[in-house]
């Protein structure tokens, strides 16, 4: 898969049905390029722009499956792991 079919997936948390968004990119680790995290833009938030400041993070351990077009995550809602964009 490539990151640019990521993309085009959108982010559903399965602990409380909510869509998190669609992810804006990723995070390696540059040792092993494996995947460490999804970075998905917070509400508003359009590839970083126009709106919010915030982003999830969503880590690679919590990811329970990838789907054609849908991502499922279990992620409670206090380790979203929300962080002030840079």
């Amino acid at each position: 898969m490539r990151i640019c079919e990521l993309r085009r997936m959108e982010v559903v948390n399965i602990c409380d049905g909510k869509r998190l968004g669609f992810v804006g990119d990723v995070e390696f680790d540059e040792c092993t390029g494996k995947i460490k995290c999804l970075i998905v833009p917070g509400p508003g938030c359009i590839c970083g722009f126009l709106g919010r400041e915030k982003e999830y993070l969503i880590p690679f351990e919590d990811i329970c499956q990838i789907g054609d077009d849908i991502i499922l995550v279990r992620v409670e809602e206090k380790d979203h792991g929300k962080k002030p964009h840079h």
